[in-house]
């Protein structure tokens, strides 16, 4: 599947649960990459919510936390035809369900000069 979304500011959580060894360590075998700690915030239309919904609630990849923190499920995705990561989707989020948080091993607003506003597409 793959679907464009737009650019937009975190809650600016996920960089102190990013750097989670737990989290990282199962990032690393899963995933082949050292998550940077933060996610790349994306907005997508409400037309992809049931596929989206329907990927998350069939996903079998799930890191299970150490006590006090919540599980996450991941997929691996790929940014604009070009950066390799994974969708993650936490147990625990204050998000709405058109939000995806992508993570990868750089910080994605200044590798690739992205904005608030900006289009990008991800393919998983």
């Amino acid at each position: 599947m793959k679907l464009n979304g737009e650019v937009t500011t975190g809650l600016g959580k996920a960089a102190f649960f990013l750097s989670q060894d737990f989290y990282v360590d199962n990032f690393i075998k899963n995933c082949g990459f050292k998550p940077y700690p933060g996610t790349l915030n994306i907005v997508v239309p409400q037309d992809y919510l049931d596929d989206i919904n329907e990927v998350k609630d069939e996903c079998e990849n799930i890191i299970k936390p150490d006590e006090g923190f919540g599980a996450v499920k991941y997929i691996k995705a790929i940014l604009n035809d070009t950066i390799n990561g994974a969708i993650v989707f936490p147990a625990k989020t204050e998000h709405t369900e058109n939000y995806i948080e992508f993570i990868a091993s750089m910080k994605l607003r200044d590798e690739l000069k992205l904005k608030d506003g900006d289009i990008v597409s991800i393919e998983f």
